[in-house]
């Protein structure tokens, strides 16, 4: 158990679909280099930026360069396809990585349970876990009946903090439900506004440790669980204007949420 940071700390530096680029993309390289920096020991490279698009030669330079610094790598991807989960699960044995991130997106979950019969054999065989995150598609029941159905060490739960609001579901509610699963840890902050016409709430991102999120109820739970999950820390930045002044206000978050983070776990 450890923590670090993830290509969802930096999203606008990679690039947000639907947003103009950024004059020069955050690189696999690069997003080392910052958790380096950070002092992170893991970096976990979701779906915004796919490790198995990297070039051979790229791939193996950055898995060398992960290893002198001494930090590990995590892998990700989006849906439970069973040839992306095939594909993810041997890139996580190349690199060293001990899970697979993945989310379901079809709305009808039995979907997931039918690729889950086909490929969790695949990850038992291989020793890797693969860790379904909370997106907001499904709620914090289906998700569990889900894990407890296979009932299997190479399945769990990557547990988002704030997630689960697409599901109307608190983050309190979410994280007594799926901490006893939870195989990876999105650390997310968050505050709720009422807008300026008093008729509605906002829900809105927060540099780690600025928000409304509990965290002793968030050790509390995983200290029950028999899984140590390592913890990432991802951020909802919001759109500054433009995505140079977005990139600059989530570095700064980036670095806030960093010094929070490395003092909680300290603590």
């Amino acid at each position: 158990m450890g923590w670090g940071i993830g290509s969802y700390s930096l999203a606008w530096a990679i690039g947000v679909p639907g947003y103009e680029p950024p004059k020069r993309p955050l690189t696999a390289r690069e997003l080392l280099a910052a958790a380096k920096d950070a002092g992170a020991g893991v970096v976990q490279y979701a779906d915004n930026l796919p490790l198995h698009e990297l070039p051979e030669a790229e791939l193996d330079e950055l898995v060398r360069r992960a290893r002198a610094l001494g930090i590990a790598l995590e892998v990700g991807l989006r849906g439970t396809a069973p040839a992306s989960l095939t594909l993810y699960a041997d890139l996580a044995l190349r690199i060293g990585s001990p899970l697979v991130r993945t989310l379901i997106t079809e709305p009808d979950i039995r979907s997931a349970y039918r690729d889950l019969e086909a490929t969790l054999p695949i990850y038992e065989s291989k020793g890797i876990v693969l860790a379904i995150e909370n997106h907001g598609l499904h709620t914090t029941d289906q998700l569990a009946a889900l894990f407890a159905h296979f009932d299997s060490p190479s399945l769990g739960c990557c547990l988002d903090t704030v997630n689960s609001f697409g599901a109307l579901e608190s983050p309190d509610a979410v994280i007594r439900a799926l901490a006893p699963y939870t195989a990876s840890l999105h650390v997310k902050d968050f505050d709720i506004q009422r807008v300026d016409h008093q008729m509605g709430f906002t829900v809105l991102g927060t540099p780690t440790g600025q928000g409304r999120l509990n965290w002793s109820l968030l050790r509390e739970e995983l200290q029950k669980s028999r899984r140590r999950p390592n913890w990432i820390i991802e951020l909802w930045t919001p759109f500054a204007g433009s995505v140079e002044r977005t990139i600059e206000l989530e570095r700064e978050w980036f670095e806030a949420s960093v010094t929070f983070v490395r003092g909680e776990w300290k603590a």
